[in-house]
């Protein structure tokens, strides 16, 4: 079967003056659907690079990304935003809501951009937001939730797409330690319901709560393998490396 995601020899590079900066450098690897994996590594790693890229925000520089099969490198920036819209939910770090929209209007609103009728964006966002427990918050808006409360509606807006990809970037770096836990258990109920989860993250308790792990260092895949294999944290000796 064809590997939902799959990375062929991407490299990412940037000029930065006279020198050349490899965010990735030469990484191949292959997320099957059904897969929980967590992408975890300290800044600079590449981590966020490849984030873009999966997430089809970015292209890589040589190299090929190929999602369900078909190359993102190849297509231009309305079939990059089409994929977006229809192939992949995002959970971002600050939520994103937008605050004059009530919950349910946030999620519905990227289902306005991919061209889903009024009808059938109602019913697959209060659907969505049943399964995150705010069917009673409909018409809040996002001043009047708590920060797990937000992040929940964000990922009610990622489920209501019916993604093929569910990127969850540092999905709990805003919320407090119960809360955060309470997200990632939420995250692994929609993994044991056969959703294909991909997560971003620099720390190693949360990498470790996906079944397998793939830990980059230098634009470099450094292990991929369970999540409690040997090689799946990141060391002492990068996070030095990372404050020096």
């Amino acid at each position: 079967m064809t590997p939902l995601i799959e990375f062929k020899d991407v490299y990412k590079l940037y000029n930065m003056g006279d020198n050349i900066v490899r965010a990735v450098d030469g990484i191949s690897m292959q997320i099957e659907k059904g897969e929980f994996v967590a992408i975890v590594g300290q800044s600079g790693s590449g981590k966020s690079t490849c984030m873009n890229i999966i997430g089809c925000l970015d292209v890589p520089t040589q190299g090929q990304y190929l999602l369900a099969g078909k190359d993102v490198g190849k297509l231009n920036d309305n079939q990059l935003a089409d994929i977006r819209n229809k192939m992949l939910g995002f959970i971002f770090q600050q939520y994103n809501l937008l605050p004059k929209l009530t919950v349910l209007e946030n999620v519905e609103v990227s289902m306005l951009y991919g061209g889903v009728p009024k009808d059938e964006r109602f019913v697959r966002a209060k659907k969505a937001l049943d399964r995150v427990g705010l069917s009673d918050k409909l018409g809040h808006t996002p001043s009047q939730l708590s920060g797990g409360q937000q992040q929940r509606v964000s990922i009610a807006r990622a489920l209501a797409g019916n993604p093929s990809v569910i990127l969850a970037d540092e999905p709990t770096g805003a919320l407090d330690s119960k809360t955060g836990r309470d997200v990632l258990h939420l995250l692994q109920e929609l993994h044991s319901e056969g959703n294909t989860i991909v997560l971003i993250t620099h720390d190693n308790s949360i990498a470790s709560t996906a079944p397998r792990i793939i830990r980059l260092a230098d634009g470099k895949v450094v292990y991929d393998g369970p999540s409690g294999g040997k090689g799946a944290v990141v060391q002492a000796d990068e996070e030095e490396a990372v404050a020096q």
